[in-house]
């Protein structure tokens, strides 16, 4: 096994640090090959994070075989749901407990179609902890977070071997992260939104539901976390998907 030079790695680090980036502006996140270890763009980002409440109480129960049904089916289900396509899905996947989506949004339909795959999420769950109780599992709690940012995006890892990650930086990806972890808790409801979500998403969602009040759907709480400012709790559903929950599961 090598030792690791650390006279080559003080000249990497300074390499990079005294480096100078070229970082764009970008409406639409350009694809992966544009991205080079000395350049960074800044895009309009929402994301989408669902993380399960008492996970370590979940995955060390005795029925080991019940727990791997159970959170292979939840969270095979969750991807389904944030799926979509390129470009505007730029990355998926699975962080510990949480499932999470980032996506390209540089309008304000895009964001209200992020909030539409929350609500799709947040009814599958009530599907999902029906389904368990007909079987006599106990349900699942989570918590679903969504935030929006213009923030930085870079190519990170070790140049040269292969080994390399696009890196979030901003409020889009942790907020969402950290909202997520408040959701279906302490009398929270399951659904948390940033309030640059909200504010962008909230006069097409109105638009769509034009006869119901949709701004008493939500409600409004400051600082829940640090100098996050005012975010907005809720549960909606979906309600056709729900109405067929009702009559099929």
């Amino acid at each position: 096994m090598p030792e690791y030079d650390y006279i080559q790695g003080k000249n990497r680090v300074e390499s990079i640090l005294d480096n100078h980036m070229i970082i764009e502006e970008k409406k639409k996140l350009p694809v992966d090959g544009n991205f080079t270890f000395e350049n960074g763009y800044r895009t309009w980002l929402t994301s989408i994070f669902i993380d399960i409440r008492d996970s370590s109480k979940l995955f060390t129960s005795i029925n080991q075989e019940e727990t791997a049904k159970v959170i292979r089916a939840f969270i095979s289900e969750l991807i389904e749901i944030l799926r979509d396509d390129d470009g505007f899905m730029l990355e998926i996947g699975i962080r510990g407990d949480c499932v999470y989506a980032i996506y390209n949004t540089p309008s304000k339909e895009d964001i209200l179609n992020c909030a539409n795959k929350t609500f799709y999420a947040n009814t599958f769950i009530e599907m999902f902890n029906k389904m368990l109780w007909r079987r006599g599992i106990e349900p699942i709690k989570a918590g679903i977070g969504m935030s929006t940012g213009c923030d930085l995006v870079i190519k990170t890892g070790r140049k040269g071997i292969g080994i390399n990650e696009k890196v979030w930086i901003g409020t889009a990806v942790t907020e969402a992260s950290n909202l997520s972890s408040l959701g279906d808790k302490n009398d929270y409801r399951r659904l948390m939104y940033s309030w640059r979500s909200y504010i962008n998403f909230i006069d097409g969602l109105k638009a769509r539901n034009s006869e119901k009040d949709v701004e008493k759907w939500f409600t409004s709480i400051n600082n829940p976390i640090p100098n996050i400012g005012n975010v907005y709790n809720a549960d909606i559903i979906q309600s056709t998907f729900n109405e067929w929950i009702k009559f099929n599961v």
